[in-house]
């Protein structure tokens, strides 16, 4: 039972931390605790999902279908904060606008958005609401809750593979960027590949787009600053969930 609660409290950690949702009190916090609750990243995505495509189906009964998809879209924005997208566009405008390492990670501390973010953004909101709109209005909602748990466990496996470069304590991602277990690491990738069962060979192809992008993005993070920022964790967990979208997308049109 022990061991079940603790199992409990971490991933009460995880949807605390990653998502607007409370919590009961006694969830508490610590950085270690935030350590090791990375292993229900996953788990939180597939929760996300969940909510997206709910909302989805339940707009669909009244709009059309693009205009659910973009419900669902502010849905899973106001559910997580923006917590990733914010990522992605400090990675844009720190990627975009530094020379050097030092210059990439000063931008990416800086709360101001610039044009490269920006634009970044918007891209990637275009091309994921694109995609989303095009997509079989009947399996939207296990599409979004595989593609939600698929490309964190995306984010958490460039944790376990990389370094995190920020040598500041000011970062909020640090917590979570000590260590990975082998242990954690399996729980995340189960959270992550069940759903994909769901999709069928379907599921193969949105997570085979998915991690060709994660593989372009670890490696463009390790040429440029040796590792990863929880920037660069929100941005990887934004471009492998477009790509698993894309990916899908072209499977079922061929």
């Amino acid at each position: 039972m022990g061991l079940l609660a603790d199992q409990l409290r971490l991933a009460l950690t995880a949807i605390q931390y990653f998502t607007r949702l409370p919590v009961p009190r006694w969830t508490g916090y610590s950085e270690r605790r935030l350590n090791d609750a990375v292993r229900y990243f996953p788990l939180v995505g597939i929760l996300v999902g969940l909510v997206t495509g709910l909302v989805f189906v339940l707009a669909l009964t009244v709009f059309p279908q693009p205009l659910a998809v973009l419900l669902a879209m502010v849905a899973g924005v106001l559910l997580t904060g923006g917590f990733h997208e914010d990522g992605l566009a400090d990675a844009c405008d720190g990627f975009g606008g530094g020379w050097d390492k030092r210059q990439i990670l000063a931008i990416m501390k800086d709360s101001r958005i610039g044009s490269y973010g920006v634009l970044g953004l918007v891209l990637a909101l275009a091309l994921k609401f694109a995609a989303l709109a095009a997509l079989p209005a009947a399996r939207f909602l296990v599409i979004a809750v595989a593609a939600h748990a698929f490309s964190r466990f995306m984010a958490v496996s460039v944790m376990a593979t990389q370094r995190y470069v920020r040598d500041d304590d000011s970062a909020r991602a640090k917590p979570a960027a000590q260590s990975i277990s082998s242990a954690g690491l399996a729980c995340a990738a189960l959270f992550a590949l069940v759903p994909l069962a769901w999709l069928g060979s379907a599921g193969l192809a949105g997570a085979t787009g998915a991690l060709a992008l994660r593989l372009a993005a670890a490696r463009y993070l390790y040429r440029r600053i040796g590792g990863y920022t929880g920037d660069c964790l929100g941005a990887v967990q934004q471009i492998t969930e477009i790509g698993f979208y894309l990916a899908l997308l072209a499977w079922i049109s061929t």
